[in-house]
């Protein structure tokens, strides 16, 4: 069998039919698609902010329809709904998008009668109903997925606060042509203290949607439950992030389909997630909606819910959209987050996680995550203005809130001190006492606010917290290490002993912040935990149930990201990229396709049901994770697997001046790894477009064959090539 990454990374040969997806039809573009790059056919994006269904689902018509499909495609004329008395079978339609999208349903509307007869019954009695106040109803259901698709969504705003609906939305269709436009509120508003009639929730993240004739008892005397309605098509105006080729600043293409196919599935995941705040109208209910962030460009953690952007999930989700889309849009918006919550930082240094609760959810670990990502934005864009601007918050988290839960016999911090107990983390575990997770990530935490103090010459800053995380890294190790089994605990329990159980979060980080373990302890590490949290679709987070009930069978896309990073980082890649497959390959062939879940349960099933948010940023590691360890577009390290720009020997200065660098390329055409000749080149065109270079990642022993000969794997201006660790340029 030929080694691995041989197969992983052989180069790309030959060329694809290049035909991005058309959400409405199957035809081919123009003639000139073929002369775009061989990457483009992988993106998601539709053509158009303005998106129309793939199809009608036809095992799921129900009732008297006439003609579902003309709302797709106009042939035969509209679709016609039908309901003689309301003890029919509601006549309904389900409309599947192709993918997971996101934003405000409109329907053309031919019209609607009250009529008293099916649409193949006699003629003259099909007249207006003379005694009829109300018009006929129509009740949208959204979903991700066909499996948690009723006649109420799977998730809809009114479930988590700001109650307007039961989970679909209501229309009271007019009698003459027209559209109607989603909007959240209610086309009868309240003339006193009640939530009004006839209301929708607005804005859904969703692929299907069921549209049925039917109305809502509360919402008499408006609508009805029977009588005809026309409609002519439909459409969803896109609020995300429109990621077509054009915004792409980097990209990743290989010669193995699932691996390139899953890094723009993931792309697109977060794109979805990037939209405008709106507080009152789409947001988080519970108290999310925020003066300054009202009208920004953030990162959600996801299109469906809760639509509040977390720190903690930036710490995945702003890396896919830095090494993606590069500085812009999407940057923005992680800085956008990362600014509004050191605004809203409280009195003893303590960061809020998102504006939920009006900025008071108490999490354990988002304040190190927003130290973290504070970093990542820094040292992906070259902003090094921001350290300073924020610099005072730096310090009060630092060395203010994590000092005040820090056990002062130990040194490490300790959940359940200074009022801590009933503090969550990103998963909201029941976990207590010097836990692995929270200080492998101060550690972490420790280290990048080191460098970050460094940048701006704040030495004396730089020098005491790298210290700090030495003495913490030792004291972890010593302390919390199960040497019986080769890994971490993962916290105590009531009687102060460690709880029977190791997890995936504080283990891989352990590795990860550097100064914890050694590699042949790091490989012990991920060797034990490969051997008893593997599933079918991924690696749980847990290797018992010993904190929690199910979580040895729960498996989240976000912390498994540390993981398989924590292989690359420690010579192991062939099993990151094993565990990858599992991971992304499950989502890949599940029910809703192209998005990555929030979670997964027992079994493979989404965790939370139809809660489940099936498309969220912080499940994109794939993304950061090939263009970070395999093609070294990485701001993390420098003792990566893989070091196209830099060697062991650089200084920590000279390899973020190359970081920077990396930041600003346009595009990687390709990567490939062999046990021969070639040894994992790569191709990449900076801004200005004037020169390019060509990079040997110096895995292998020999030198690169020339590929820049103009053909079809290399554009023609690029003259030379490397060897080794060195880097060209050439014009």
């Amino acid at each position: 069998m030929p080694n691995l990454w041989t197969s992983l990374f052989a180069f790309v040969t030959g060329q694809w039919d290049l035909i991005n997806p058309d959400w409405r039809g199957s035809s081919p573009r123009d003639e000139s698609v073929r002369n775009e790059p061989s990457w483009h056919q992988y993106v998601r994006a539709s053509e158009s902010k303005t998106i129309y269904p793939a199809r009608v689902i036809p095992d799921l018509t129900r009732g008297d329809v006439a003609n579902p499909s003309g709302l797709i495609n106009g042939e035969g004329g509209p679709t016609v709904f039908t309901r003689v008395s309301a003890g029919d079978e509601a006549p309904s339609v389900t409309v599947d998008f192709g993918q997971n999208t996101v934003g405000i349903i409109s329907i053309s509307f031919a019209g609607s009668s009250t009529t008293t007869s099916s649409a193949g019954g006699t003629a003259g009695h099909e007249s207006e109903r003379k005694d009829q106040d109300g018009r006929p109803g129509i009740r949208l259901a959204f979903s991700e997925t066909l499996q948690f698709l009723s006649n109420v969504s799977d998730f809809s705003r009114s479930y988590n606060g700001d109650t307007i609906t039961p989970g679909s939305d209501q229309i009271a269709v007019n009698k003459d042509a027209y559209t109607w436009t989603a909007k959240h509120g209610c086309q009868y508003p309240s003339k006193g203290e009640g939530k009004g009639q006839v209301c929708a929730d607005g804005l859904h993240g969703f692929r299907y949607v069921r549209i049925y004739l039917d109305a809502l008892p509360s919402d008499a005397p408006h609508t009805l439950p029977q009588g005809k309605v026309t409609i002519s098509s439909l459409s969803l105006a896109l609020s995300a992030y429109h990621g077509t080729p054009d915004t792409f600043k980097g990209w990743f293409e290989c010669s193995d389909e699932d691996l390139t196919r899953w890094w723009f599935d993931g792309v697109y995941t977060n794109d979805l997630c990037v939209d405008t705040f709106r507080g009152a109208e789409d947001a988080e209910p519970r108290g999310a909606a925020s003066e300054t962030l009202e009208g920004k460009v953030v990162l959600h953690d996801a299109p469906k819910r809760d639509r509040d952007p977390y720190v903690g999930d930036l710490a995945v989700a702003a890396l896919t959209g830095y090494v993606s889309h590069g500085v812009g849009d999407l940057s923005e918006a992680s800085r956008n987050v990362l600014v509004d919550l050191a605004v809203h930082q409280r009195g003893d240094g303590w960061i809020p996680p998102a504006s939920i609760m009006n900025y008071t959810l108490p999490l354990f670990d988002y304040p190190l995550w927003w130290v973290v990502c504070s970093h990542d934005y820094v040292w992906y864009t070259g902003d090094v203005e921001y350290i300073s601007s924020y610099y005072a918050n730096l310090v009060a988290v630092l060395d203010g809130w994590y000092v005040s839960v820090t056990d002062p016999e130990t040194g490490l911090v300790t959940k359940g001190l200074n009022g801590t107990s009933g503090y969550g983390d990103y998963a909201f575990l029941p976990r207590q006492g010097p836990v692995t997770y929270y200080n492998a990530l101060y550690v972490l935490a420790l280290r990048r606010a080191a460098e970050m103090a460094a940048e701006i010459g704040k030495k004396g800053d730089a020098e005491r917290w790298g210290t700090r995380a030495d003495d913490v890294a030792e004291t972890l190790a010593r302390r919390n290490f199960d040497e019986a089994t080769g890994a971490f605990w993962d916290g105590t329990g009531g009687d102060g002993e460690f709880v029977a159980a190791h997890a995936q979060d504080g283990n891989s980080i352990a590795i990860l912040a550097g100064g914890v373990v050694g590699t042949e302890t790091a490989k012990g590490i991920l060797a034990y935990y490969a051997g008893v949290a593997s599933r079918t679709y991924g690696n749980a987070f847990y290797d018992s149930d010993a904190v929690g009930e199910g979580f040895s069978q729960r498996v989240y896309a976000f912390i498994s990201y540390f993981e398989m990073a924590a292989r690359f980082a420690s010579g192991v890649g062939e099993t990151a990229v094993e565990e990858m497959r599992r991971l992304y390959g499950w989502m890949a062939g599940q029910d809703p396709g192209v998005t990555f879940w929030e979670g997964i349960g027992p079994g493979g099933r989404p965790y939370e049901d139809g809660f489940t948010s099936m498309a969220h940023g912080w499940s994109t590691g794939i993304v950061p994770l090939m263009s970070g360890y395999v093609l070294g577009n990485t701001s993390f390290t420098s003792n990566n697997i893989f070091k196209p720009f830099f060697t062991n020997q650089q200084t920590t200065n000279e390899i973020l001046k190359m970081v920077r660098i990396i930041s600003a390329a346009v595009a990687f055409l390709a990567f490939f790894a062999t046990t021969e000749a070639c040894s994992g080149w790569y191709q990449c065109k900076y801004k200005d477009g004037s020169h390019c270079c060509v990079i040997d990642s110096g895995l292998g022993a020999g030198g690169c064959p020339s590929k820049c000969d103009g053909g079809s794997k290399w554009p023609a201006e690029c003259i030379s090539q490397t060897t080794g660790n060195s880097r060209t340029e050439c014009k």
